[in-house]
């Protein structure tokens, strides 16, 4: 039996404008964060959503609320879907981090599947913890639609996983915008197929504004100076 997985990321916070690391960091949902959620819940609103669960960090719980609210479900908290944890480079900038400790951050940049900064994980770890929990969540649900509330790298590392590409370029090959919907479809938990990704057409209800073209958000890769943007 298929089960269908709803995977979205929460919606902004009131340190995303400011592209600090917030991985373990609990912070609130933004009043734009609240606005995109709402939306995504409009949209949703006639999926027949049987369960609904989330990383237990306040945005990801009040993301999932929000979306669960038409439906009348609770939110389930899964500590595995949490977010990668960034050790003492929490609540930093990127510009200070790099400053600060600029051989950690060339080493990440390098592989940040299997290097951590002091005190943080790495994605191998992320992976490690979130996959057995998204694959539970699969098993119990066969024949089912789910929501799952995650975070942005726990998010691109278990597509990652599931659809085999290279963890090691989580960061340079995958974006996920605030609110951002993700459906993946199951044939048994073994067998996974991505059928939307980091859809923010809901955006479009009331004026919310298109995601550009990232800028900060990825890789030295993906923002060396010399990179290209297309027209």
């Amino acid at each position: 039996m298929h089960t269908r997985l709803f995977l979205v990321r929460h919606g902004a916070t009131v340190l995303t404008a400011e592209d600090r690391f917030a991985g373990a960091t609990n912070v609130q949902l933004s009043d734009e964060g609240r606005v995109q959620a709402r939306h995504l819940a409009m949209r949703l609103s006639d999926a027949k959503i049987r369960a609904v669960y989330a990383s237990p960090l306040d945005r990801t719980m009040e993301t999932a609320g929000i979306v669960a609210a038409p439906h009348g479900l609770a939110v389930q908290p899964r500590d595995g879907l949490r977010e990668i944890s960034h050790g003492h480079w929490e609540k930093l900038t990127r510009s200070e981090v790099e400053a600060q400790f600029p051989e950690e951050t060339a080493a990440w940049e390098e592989d940040p599947y299997t290097f951590a900064p002091a005190g943080g994980e790495s994605g191998l770890a992320v992976t490690a913890r979130s996959l057995p929990v998204l694959v539970d969540i699969v098993r119990a649900h066969p024949g089912e639609t789910v929501l799952v509330v995650s975070h942005k790298a726990t998010i691109r590392l278990l597509l990652s996983s599931l659809l085999g590409f290279d963890p090691r370029r989580y960061r340079d090959n995958l974006d996920q915008s605030p609110a951002a919907l993700n459906i993946v479809d199951f044939k048994g938990p073994g067998h996974a197929r991505l059928t939307l990704f980091n859809d923010t057409s809901h955006y479009e209800q009331e004026g919310l504004a298109i995601p550009a073209i990232p800028v900060a958000r990825l890789s030295k890769w993906w923002c060396a100076e010399d990179a290209k943007v297309p027209m």
